[in-house]
């Protein structure tokens, strides 16, 4: 197990202690990124703080050696149930909206870098029992969660900016030459690194250059934006906590050439 604190770790684990103080802050829930499907429900700012208490906590946690299998263990159940729990029943109630689906592919990347989290880190290795989720079946796992992911965030992406036109860019980025036109080029990016990991075509550099350029929208397309209050916050920090999750999938293919072909998702 390897405890040194990789980039990809460190951004991962400051977007989480970032979203549990902006919970405590708040005293409630990431906006549409941990909606709740029932409304009304008992006890709501309650568990908005336990959720921005645990957040915090696992964002400390993944800081320190001591620390890091533990927190790993917690961090990936604790993910899986955000997505099953609160983005499931939006797909399933309404599986022609695009973006439910698109919300929930954001989630499931989250939960694919804390999947490679717990793979690497957790201490428990490839056992018998945990073989499909820990060692290099759990890297595999969570590898096809980010190839299933990425065409959900690309096709929001393409659907939203065709919507939209050239406004569809913060007024501060409509100078660039149509903005509708450079939306759907980062959707089609996403798309595109779905289809490098999944035949295994320059993996590790695909993988590298989505989160290049998720790093580079959320801080154009959303640092400006921070002194409008809560949801230009909570989105620069989902943004940026998705940004760490497909780094750490990046980093799983470290040890594959940058330009390695022939290598696809199911036999890596």
């Amino acid at each position: 197990m390897n405890t040194t604190l990789q980039l990809s770790r460190l951004l991962f684990a400051a977007a989480m202690i970032a979203l549990g103080v902006t919970g405590l802050v708040n005293g409630d829930l990431a906006l549409a990124w941990q909606q709740i499907p029932v409304h009304y429900l008992p006890a709501r700012t309650t568990i908005a703080y336990a959720c921005a208490l645990i957040e915090l906590a696992l964002g400390i946690g993944l800081l320190l050696k001591r620390t890091l299998p533990s927190t790993c263990r917690v961090l990936f159940p604790y993910m899986a149930l955000w997505l099953v729990l609160l983005e499931v029943p939006g797909v399933a109630l309404a599986p022609q909206d695009v973006g439910n689906w698109g919300s929930f592919g954001e989630i499931a990347i989250i939960t694919a870098g804390a999947w490679c989290l717990f793979a690497g880190h957790s201490g428990i290795g490839g056992t018998r029992r945990l073989g499909f989720a820990a060692g290099p079946g759990g890297i595999r796992a969570a590898r096809w969660l980010l190839v299933v992911a990425l065409p959900m965030i690309g096709v929001e992406v393409i659907v939203d900016a065709v919507n939209a036109g050239n406004r569809v860019m913060q007024p501060w980025l409509q100078w660039w030459p149509s903005p509708m036109g450079w939306a759907c080029l980062t959707g089609v990016g996403s798309i595109a690194t779905c289809l490098a990991l999944l035949f295994g075509v320059w993996p590790r550099l695909a993988a590298a250059v989505e989160a290049a350029m998720l790093g580079a929208i959320t801080v154009a397309y959303w640092a400006p934006d921070l002194y409008t209050g809560r949801t230009a916050t909570t989105a620069l920090i989902i943004s940026f906590l998705i940004t760490a999750s497909v780094w750490l999938v990046a980093d799983t293919y470290r040890n594959v050439p940058w330009f390695a072909r022939g290598r696809p998702v199911w036999n890596t």
